[in-house]
């Protein structure tokens, strides 16, 4: 059990980590910041080439007519793998975000400072142009006939439905991603720390086989933007919005959810107040 500043036992078989600092200007005299963000930038990097030629892939083989493509199946896995694959490689260095959505989330939880947030989401954002530019130096042609696997609001689907369908799908990621990295159960199971990369993948494979015919599956700003950025073309910016309010609201949700009700945040402010009170 864990012990309090005064050397009594609180109860607890953990440790929860303090709070990071709001601003956190601290961090640029760290190298291990400026190592975490170079790791989010080639993440997020590798993601979106991944994402982009298995996309086109599939979409030039199924035009074809002879041989099916991997399918929205195959889509799934491979992006639920590759998120696999990189949060495993990067979660140690960088938290293994790959994502504004999750990075907003883990500001909101106080898990990372402002400061450590904005540089996130400028290298993921940029890691994802970057990825998509790689991905069409190599298929060109094909880049531009299927779109640049740009996320659009399908035919025959609502705005407000492409936005509950990002906002849902977001929410699904980022709690999990809570969950997976929870420190009370990381202490009481050592299994958690190695298998935490797992739920995350397996929540993207779910959510992209719920979303993909409605959006093309966004639940990641930076993967939105870094494909319309390339793309560019009009369609690609309609709908851009949603891909940005969309997953912040799920992720703002997610985290308030985690903090107030699974970890009781309102409950121990609460009971800490009354203490306090009482002395």
């Amino acid at each position: 059990m864990s012990k309090n500043v005064d050397g009594r036992s609180n109860g607890k078989d953990y440790q929860d980590p303090p709070p990071a600092p709001f601003i956190g200007a601290g961090e640029f005299n760290q190298w291990s910041f400026y190592r975490a963000i170079i790791a989010e930038f080639v993440a997020t990097l590798l993601f979106l080439y991944i994402l982009v030629l298995t996309v086109i892939g599939n979409s030039h083989l199924s035009a074809l007519k002879i041989c099916g493509g991997v399918g929205d199946l195959g889509i799934s896995w491979a992006v639920g793998g590759m998120i696999f694959v990189l949060v495993y490689c990067t979660a140690g260095i960088s938290g293994g975000h790959i994502n504004p959505a999750v990075t907003f989330g883990m500001l909101l939880a106080r898990k990372i400072s402002l400061i450590r947030a904005l540089f996130y989401i400028f290298a993921q954002c940029l890691g994802a142009i970057c990825g998509c530019a790689l991905a069409k130096s190599l298929q060109k042609t094909y880049y531009v006939q299927y779109n640049g696997a740009a996320n659009v609001v399908a035919d025959g689907y609502s705005i407000g439905t492409g936005l509950a369908a990002e906002i849902i799908g977001t929410f699904v990621l980022v709690y999990t991603v809570f969950s997976a990295t929870d420190p009370k159960r990381n202490a009481r199971d050592s299994h958690i720390p190695v298998l935490a990369p797992l739920p995350i993948g397996f929540a993207v494979i779910m959510v992209h086989l719920a979303t993909i015919p409605i959006t093309g599956t966004g639940i990641n700003p930076a993967r939105s933007f870094g494909a319309a950025v390339i793309y560019n073309k009009a369609k690609a910016w309609d709908h851009q919005w949603i891909f940005w309010v969309g997953p912040f609201i799920g992720a703002a949700i997610a985290a308030i959810y985690h903090v107030v009700i699974i970890r009781a945040g309102a409950i121990k402010a609460l009971v800490s107040f009354r203490s306090s009170s009482a002395l």
